[in-house]
């Protein structure tokens, strides 16, 4: 299975007044994941819709273990959960890059549609890109 770790520096404007990060950025964070996910295997996002499939996001969930904080260096470590022709699930670790401490895991699920939000297999209409995640996802 595949993982790609993305890091980013928590900036002040994502925390709070005691320094503590926002729970909402979490969910940003995880688009950050997914994003250079999809860059780290030399496609993005935009290609995806240059192609007229979009992946809009329809489960989302996060379970917070302890506090990240400003200035902390953070590893979002992304790998897909769940891949079949219609639908694809991120998983997500966000991880505190100076102690490894696990700060919160969580997912999102998304299905493949047109611009037009009808559901489309990408096997059918980008098996290139289906056989390149289902390498990602691994012998399940």
């Amino acid at each position: 299975m595949y993982t790609y770790d993305a890091k980013i520096r928590v900036r002040y404007g994502e925390t709070d007044k005691m320094g503590i990060v926002y729970y909402a950025n979490y969910l940003n964070w995880f688009e950050i994941g997914r994003t250079e996910f999809f860059r780290s295997l030399g496609m993005t996002y935009k290609e995806l819709e240059d192609n007229k499939i979009m992946l809009p996001v329809i489960e989302t969930n996060c379970k917070y273990i302890w506090s990240a904080e400003y200035d902390d260096v953070i590893i979002i470590r992304t790998r897909i959960d769940f891949l079949k022709g219609t639908r694809i699930r991120f998983a997500y670790d966000i991880i505190r890059e100076n102690n490894n401490r696990l700060l919160a895991q969580g997912m999102t699920e998304h299905p493949f549609t047109t611009l037009d939000k009808k559901p489309v297999n990408i096997k059918k209409v980008l098996p290139h890109v289906y056989e390149m995640l289902n390498k990602c996802y691994g012998d399940r």
